[in-house]
Parts: structure tokens; C-alpha cells; sequence
């Protein structure tokens, strides 16, 4: 009776983890004769030690990378600020230059945009590859942690008598 709850756990434990795979990237084969069976039963066991060993679990779904910081909306930030110095840069320069500090004001309030404008985007291009940046080194760490994994995992099987390419 035992023998068969056995063979039922195991033909269970098969079937569920036919399609899912411990060693994703890995060929293993019988170097022993081993059963199809037992082939499956020393896969979970690996698998368990392994995720045990690395602290990693390639069954779980990984975290995606962190997701950006909200973006300014809106005539705020850098455009606004510009508008304001250029303004006042210009009134002043209007002032001197031909007595008229409101076309003064109006021109570098408009220059003083442009180059707020300028600025925002370029924070934008900073903060964009400052993500990407981050993006690969989470990529580069999980990629670390599976290897990891996997060297164990096949470490496992080959002590059981599998051959793991």
C-alpha cells in the first residue's frame, strides 16, 4: 500500500513539474538507469536544495525593475524659473539699453523659457539613463543569483549520478 500512495505522489509530482523547469537552460540525462520517476523525484530534491543553498527560486516570478519617479507636470519646474531670471535679467538689460524694461522683460522671459525648457529635458535624459543604469544592474544581479542556482542545482544532479550539460 505504501508502495502505491508512493507511486501515485510520484506520478502526481511528475505530471505538475513536467513543464516546469529547475534548470531552465539545462539538459540532464539518466547516467545510472535511473527511472523517469526517480528522475523527477531527484529533480524536486535538487531543486529544493539549491533554493535552499542560493536563495533564489526560479519558480517565483522575479520583481520588475523599479518603476520611475512621477515626471513633473504642468508649467512648473525648470521653464517657470527660467521665465522668471530671464525676465528679470531682461528688464533690467532693457532698462539700460534703451530705456524700455517691459520689451527687456518680455524677451528674456522668453529666452529664460527656452532655456528652462532646455534644462528640463536634459534632467529627463539624466534621469531616463539613470533608470536604464539601474534596470541592468538588477538584470546583471538576477542573472548572477540564477547562475548561482543552476551551478548548484547541477551540482546536486551530478551527485546523484545524472549527467548535466
Amino acid at each position: 500500500m505504501k508502495n502505491l500512495i508512493l507511486m501515485v505522489t510520484m506520478v502526481v509530482l511528475s505530471a505538475f513539474f513536467t513543464d516546469l523547469s529547475f534548470g531552465q537552460d539545462l539538459a540532464i540525462f539518466p547516467a545510472k538507469g535511473q527511472t523517469k520517476e526517480q528522475m523527477e523525484k531527484d529533480k524536486y530534491d535538487c531543486y529544493t536544495w539549491a533554493k535552499q543553498e542560493t536563495g533564489f527560486d526560479p519558480m517565483q516570478a522575479q520583481p520588475p525593475a523599479q518603476a520611475p519617479p512621477a515626471q513633473p507636470q504642468g508649467p512648473k519646474g525648470e521653464r517657470v524659473k527660467g521665465a522668471a531670471r530671464g525676465a528679470a535679467v531682461g528688464a533690467v538689460a532693457g532698462e539700460i539699453a534703451n530705456d524700455d524694461a517691459g520689451k527687456g522683460a518680455g524677451a528674456g522671459a522668453a529666452a529664460g523659457a527656452m532655456v528652462g525648457g532646455m534644462k528640463t529635458r536634459q534632467n529627463r535624459r539624466q534621469q531616463a539613463k539613470a533608470q536604464e543604469q539601474q534596470a541592468k544592474q538588477q538584470d546583471a544581479a538576477l542573472d548572477q543569483k540564477r547562475g548561482a542556482y543552476d551551478r548548484a542545482f547541477s551540482a546536486c544532479m551530478e551527485g546523484k549520478g545524472y549527467t548535466v550539460k
